[in-house]
């Protein structure tokens, strides 16, 4: 399972996807890889919902830097293609796998793409009991630690920032993680 935000972060955007889809293509549906907000802002920029300013800004030169391409257009149809194939959240029975949060005030089937992307607050800060653990990443969190709670578990470390890459291990029938590995 992975949460998205594979672009525009880092000097091999285009490694990190070329890495991810043979794996997946060799995993099947037993590797599900989610859209992060970065996939979606370049897919915008490509439809021309979003100014490509707004992109750029956020780390897109480094992706359009790692492909060698001028403009978000020019990235290969199949890397464009896949990025619109990734789903938004993965529902396991136990875990519900997201890229942000999810909007306390609605059931889990009800939610709305851009909060699956986007949402920070009032998500974060909830203590609703979603009937399953809610695995997110997309907030960095500045203590390098994952941020485990009853209703959700944040997994996002700020690799961005120089905090460490982090992963969850769950081991089948068991909700709370087993353990967490970190690199970096």
């Amino acid at each position: 399972m992975f949460l998205g935000d594979y672009i525009d972060r880092g000097p091999d955007s285009a490694g990190v996807v070329r890495y991810l889809m043979e794996l997946q293509s060799r995993r099947g549906e037993r590797l599900v890889a989610l859209k992060g907000n970065h996939e979606a802002v370049v897919l915008d920029v490509c439809d021309g919902v979003c100014p490509a300013d707004l992109w750029l800004s956020q780390g897109g030169d480094a992706t359009l830097r790692s492909y060698r391409a001028a403009r978000a257009q020019d990235l290969p149809e199949t890397v464009l293609n896949w990025f619109r194939s990734l789903p938004l959240s993965y529902d396991d029975g136990r875990h519900f796998f997201v890229h942000a949060g999810v909007n306390p005030q609605l059931p889990l089937e009800a939610q709305d793409e851009r909060d699956l992307i986007w949402i920070r607050e009032p998500f974060l800060s909830a203590r609703r009991d979603y009937g399953r653990l809610i695995v997110h990443g997309h907030t960095p969190l500045e203590t390098g630690e994952p941020d485990f709670r009853a209703n959700r578990l944040n997994l996002d470390t700020g690799a961005v920032f120089g905090g460490p890459l982090t992963a969850a291990l769950f081991a089948d029938g068991r909700t709370e993680p087993v353990r967490f590995i970190q690199a970096g």
